[in-house]
């Protein structure tokens, strides 16, 4: 859904580095790179990003859709 403020496993902050990520890796950027770049060297926190799903937007999809029904009730 959204990323943790922090890393599951050590503790350390990770949520304020995520959107800087995104961005850097939808623009073509290799995710290892970035990770090296934004400081990132625990290989539980680089998983953390790396097996990120971003899911939110598609369950604003189902909250909207089910706001829709109620309206026809």
């Amino acid at each position: 859904m959204i990323i943790p403020i922090r890393c599951f496993t050590c503790g350390a902050l990770i949520g304020d580095k995520w959107s800087e990520f995104a961005r850097k890796v939808s623009k073509g950027e290799d995710a290892g790179r970035v990770l090296d770049d934004l400081g990132i060297k625990r290989y539980c926190c680089r998983r953390m990003f790396l097996s990120h799903v971003e899911l939110i937007d598609k369950v604003i999809l189902y909250a909207e859709l089910g706001e829709l029904g109620e309206e026809k009730i």
